[in-house]
């Protein structure tokens, strides 16, 4: 059977001595204990932050504020805008002009236009540089490098029974 166990600790500590002593008169020099460690908490670097004046990003924010950020942040800026533009068609080319014209595309400066007809598609080209001017303006410079006006597609000889080869009849359908 195992001895019972001592809780206090003082067997321990004098077989401790007695080998201490033992090897002391032997000449074995024991190594001196290392000094209790204490627990070091972790030091914190920070810099230090202060409140001024001033706003800063610890602040509240306005919302507005905040959506601009990231609208700003992710390259949206220009799309927005084109489409805020696009949505005013009417007032930068006329009435009459947005009734027979509309734009469907914009990529890499280029914003494409379909026009009712040749004749309005013709006629909206001589204003394209006053165009392009007033997106410029309304955008940002160089957004819109160039406007294309584009008249309505003809119909299609290819197909069908009597179709013909080669271009077909030469009108302007509009």
């Amino acid at each position: 059977m195992s001895e019972p166990h001592d809780p206090t600790g003082l067997e321990l500590a004098s077989e401790i001595a007695r080998a201490t002593v033992e090897a002391s008169e032997y000449g074995v020099v024991l190594p001196e204990p290392a000094p209790p460690r204490t627990p070091r908490r972790p030091k914190r670097v920070f810099e230090q932050q202060r409140s001024g004046a001033h706003p800063d990003e610890r602040d509240p924010q306005q919302i507005g504020d905040v959506l601009n950020e990231v609208v700003r942040q992710r390259g949206w800026k220009r799309r927005i805008n084109l489409s805020t533009v696009l949505r005013r068609w009417p007032e930068l080319v006329g009435e009459a002009n947005a009734e027979h014209s509309r734009p469907v595309h914009y990529d890499a400066g280029v914003l494409v236009v379909d026009c009712d007809s040749t004749a309005w598609a013709t006629a909206m080209r001589y204003a394209a540089s006053q165009l392009v001017a007033k997106l410029n303006a309304a955008l940002g410079d160089q957004t819109v490098l160039r406007v294309e006006f584009r008249g309505p597609k003809p119909p299609s000889w290819k197909k069908g029974l009597r179709s013909v080869q080669g271009l077909g009849p030469r009108d302007t359908y509009g």
